[in-house]
């Protein structure tokens, strides 16, 4: 199948991870958002995640990665993170580049505190080690709506736009929206984000030995600007990067992100920089 122009591969992991491959080079697996189904996205959603992936395809082999469906109600994030790595162990046989977007920053973060034989270098991009407890609050009701059978995708305004205005704007339009990207069984998505509530690694940081790189937009409303610095502070090689007037979803769309992750991941390859200082621009 080609999308966009690039010759893209689906198939599943092990422990059933869905994932689809595209793009030349060396591999880099990312780890998805907050989906509302556990499977390679379509439509709508997908064209929403190529957008961001495209740019790195013309440097690395992708593997975008979502969750396994079938998820259990009470599952951790340190099972998911299991489940992760043990996938990660059969697919590529050593250690690879991991990148997480948002949700997938938390299953990355948790994985390479847990599983560091498994991560070469790390990426988290619009994630910290801990959600805020507004970004719970929100993510609980609508996840909850949407089990319930009601609308809830409003709810995630705050991740859309950076402003009250942009938010009221926003919100009407997700909730017109909603009806587009329900998923048929909302109960996968509802044990992910109580495993995400639940997720903090505030005292581990510094088991996560990979060179890391952090990126976020300073205006992100899911995550201050305070909890990106504290996530790179407290992993002993990292860096951190914040890209001024932009909110979360703004970090995956700005024009130096591909580059920004390009230039990290190739300084910490063969004979590349080693240690990464920590800066903020």
């Amino acid at each position: 199948m080609r999308i966009r122009g690039l010759e893209v591969r689906e198939g599943t992991l092990a422990n059933d991870l869905p994932y689809y491959a595209l793009g030349t080079g060396a591999p880099l697996v990312v780890l998805r958002w907050f989906t509302p189904a556990h499977a390679n996205p379509a439509g709508l959603t997908r064209g929403v995640e190529l957008r961001v992936l495209a740019p790195l395809a013309r440097h690395f082999r992708l593997y975008a990665v979502g969750r396994a469906p079938g998820m259990a109600q009470g599952t951790t994030m340190a099972d998911i993170a299991a489940r992760h790595a043990e996938a990660l162990r059969a697919e590529f046989g050593g250690p690879v580049d991991v990148m997480g977007l948002s949700s997938g920053g938390s299953v990355a973060l948790q994985m390479a505190a847990d599983h560091p034989d498994v991560v070469r270098a790390l990426v988290v991009a619009g994630a910290a080690h801990r959600l805020t407890p507004n970004v719970r609050r929100l993510q609980r009701r609508y996840t909850e709506a949407v089990a319930a059978g009601r609308r809830g995708l409003q709810h995630q305004a705050v991740t859309a736009a950076s402003s009250p205005a942009g938010q009221a704007l926003a919100g009407a339009l997700l909730w017109l929206l909603d009806p587009l990207v329900r998923p048929g069984d909302p109960r996968d998505m509802l044990a992910f984000a109580r495993a995400e509530d639940g997720f903090d690694l505030t005292g581990r940081l510094a088991d996560v030995v990979a060179p890391t790189l952090v990126l976020g937009g300073e205006r992100d409303l899911d995550y201050p600007v305070e909890l990106f610095r504290e996530t790179a502070e407290g992993i002993r090689d990292s860096r951190l990067i914040t890209y001024p007037g932009l909110g979360h979803l703004g970090t995956f769309r700005s024009g130096r992100f591909a580059a920004d992750v390009t230039a990290f991941l190739a300084g910490t390859g063969p004979g590349g920089s080693g240690e990464i200082a920590r800066t903020t621009s």
